[in-house]
């Protein structure tokens, strides 16, 4: 089999539907499947199905966090190639064969990613990263990217300086549309669990390129990603928490040993203080 496309269903039924919707209609010359791994919480989002298509389900999975249900989807998935798609994206037409076929064609490209569209028609950064570096993250918190978009230096942590249209190696892309062959997922032994949500993309490129393998912004094929319906929108406490704590332990995995004392009490201040002003924040706008 060709590909296999992995989605995890959390409370967004519709949304999941939606999505298997558009890669039914966009996928032309491929032999695929699709296994959605459901941790619901709540009965009434359950996912069934729909007669015909080639879905195969893992219902009511334990939520034990994001990158668990992928490398449960990964282990049932039978594709030479994997994809890991977020419920909340809508595919173009031919997404899929452009992207499978380029990747066929690059056997060094351990993972690649497309051009994300948020709804309001403006790119998802998320789609092309830096790795979040030390100083690569204090010059985007600074704002220093959005000045000097054109620099290496200052935008190093959204690309930036790389053109949308292009296709370009980077450095990470989006865990809402993540694909790589097998045998490189196997080589790097899938997400790691730690990262319950947030960070577990990151953390895979990271590994994925650490083996010598490129990761590729693939601007030829396009999505729109609806993002944040289970977000940091939610202005839930655990989902905040998550996201900041995820910042920890990429620092704690790949950089602690690179940076001396100082440099590391001053990111984890800087963390945990954005943290308590997130959830400052949002009790005053709730």
């Amino acid at each position: 089999m060709d590909l296999s496309i992995i989605i995890v269903n959390h409370n967004t039924r519709e949304l999941t539907q939606q999505t298997i919707d558009s890669v039914i209609k966009g996928t032309h010359t491929l032999d695929y499947e699709i296994v959605v791994v459901d941790n619901s919480n709540k009965k009434e989002e359950y996912y069934t199905p729909q007669e015909g298509q080639p879905v195969i389900l893992l219902p009511n999975v334990e939520n034990k966090g994001f990158g668990h249900a992928c490398n449960l989807g990964a282990k049932q998935a039978i594709g030479d190639i994997l994809l890991f798609l977020n419920s909340d994206t809508i595919l173009q037409d031919k997404a899929l064969d452009d992207s499978v076929a380029y990747l066929r064609a690059h056997k060094r490209v351990g993972a690649l990613g497309i051009r994300t569209l948020l709804q309001d028609g403006t790119l998802d950064h998320g789609c092309k990263r830096g790795f979040p570096t030390p100083s690569n993250a204090l010059y985007y918190y600074l704002g220093m990217d959005k000045r000097h978009p054109e620099s290496r230096k200052y935008g190093a942590y959204r690309q930036t300086f790389i053109d949308d249209r292009q296709t370009s190696e980077v450095d990470a892309v989006s865990g809402s549309f993540l694909m790589m062959p097998r045998e490189v997922w196997d080589q790097v032994g899938g997400f790691d669990e730690e990262f319950f949500m947030y960070g577990e993309d990151l953390d895979l490129c990271y590994r994925i390129k650490k083996k010598s393998y490129q990761i590729v912004y693939f601007a030829d094929a396009q999505m729109v990603h609806l993002k944040g319906q289970s977000g940091l929108h939610t202005k839930s406490k655990e989902v905040i928490y998550h996201f900041y704590n995820a910042m920890i332990l990429f620092y704690k995995k790949h950089y602690i040993r690179q940076y001396n004392i100082f440099v590391t009490c001053m990111v984890y201040c800087g963390v945990w203080l954005k943290y308590l002003l997130t959830i400052l924040k949002s009790k005053i706008s709730g």
